[in-house]
């Protein structure tokens, strides 16, 4: 089961949302949604539930174009605020609950259960409004998922959480994951997002501009090597080898780049020209690495 978008376009006026964006969302994934603030990334997230109206392209679940009842067996959280805050907490899941079509007794008992692993079951009878910004985020999560959707669209769910929480949230997106539920989320907490995910897809001005794997992307470009030799300071040896770049210290150990042209033997032997080699080995690109080469 997969949810896609395929080549959806949005333009307001002059101003291109959506640029023939396509990207899917495998049963069983978590997949990290990316992009500069503006990049289209919460118009493509209202698009799949018809808040948006596209100009063109299709909104897909399994094959076939989604519809208000595809809908219902999905789960939604939006950036902003979507609770109402005058209304009580246990109520407000439990009428969101009975709206996607749960009886009274399933609405109330998937209610508890999720405000207990949300971490906010001792607010139940709180209203919204005096919550921290924190726990009404993790009310807002509890609404996505109280109704056991098939597929979750979460639009910057770490907004305004403590580590604790972040942890917290990050392990039920795994749950809902390993139980075969596909699972798209916003984030600009890159460290985060390289930890959780198992793909991503970046955008940029409304385009797809990089996704894949999480390890294939690191994987992939210039090869890259740390290096530290006892007594350098500033990594002076690899400065001017051919085709190698130092890319920043951390340490005493040199960060170097190499081009096609380069041969970690030949840096190796350099290194050890300069003096006794106290660490040498690869290094996988950081996802933050691969965001700003996508973006640039």
């Amino acid at each position: 089961m997969t949810l896609s978008l395929e080549n959806v376009c949005r333009r307001y006026g002059d101003v291109v949302a959506l640029d023939h964006l396509s990207l899917s969302v495998p049963s069983g994934q978590v997949v990290g949604f990316l992009g500069p603030n503006g990049a289209g990334k919460t118009t493509a997230m209202r698009a799949v539930f018809g808040l948006v109206a596209l100009d063109a392209g299709l909104v897909t679940w399994n094959g076939a174009p989604v519809g208000p009842e595809e809908r219902r067996r999905f789960g939604y959280m939006p950036e902003e605020r979507g609770l109402y805050p005058g209304m009580v907490v246990r109520e407000q899941i439990e009428y969101l609950a009975r709206l996607h079509g749960l009886g009274g007794t399933d609405a109330a008992r998937a209610t508890r259960s999720w405000l207990e692993q949300v971490g906010v079951a001792d607010r139940a009878e709180s209203k919204v409004e005096s919550l921290s910004l924190g726990n009404q985020q993790r009310v807002q999560l509890a609404a996505a998922l109280v109704h056991d959707p098939e597929v979750l669209v979460l639009d910057e769910p770490m907004s305004g959480l403590d580590p604790v929480g972040i942890d917290a949230v990050g392990e039920i997106l795994t749950k809902q994951a390993a139980a075969g539920r596909g699972v798209l989320f916003s984030s600009h907490q890159l460290d985060l997002v390289e930890h959780l995910c198992e793909s991503v897809a970046i955008i940029d001005h409304g385009r797809l501009v990089a996704e894949g794997r999480v390890d294939d992307l690191a994987r992939a470009g210039s090869s890259r090597l740390v290096v530290r030799v006892e007594g350098d300071a500033d990594g002076g040896w690899a400065r001017g080898l051919t085709g190698v770049t130092v890319s920043g210290m951390d340490g005493g150990a040199v960060r170097l780049v190499l081009d096609h042209e380069a041969s970690s033997q030949a840096v190796l032997e350099a290194a050890m020209r300069a003096g006794r080699v106290e660490q040498f080995g690869f290094e996988r690109r950081r996802l933050s690495e691969v965001f700003r080469e996508a973006v640039a």
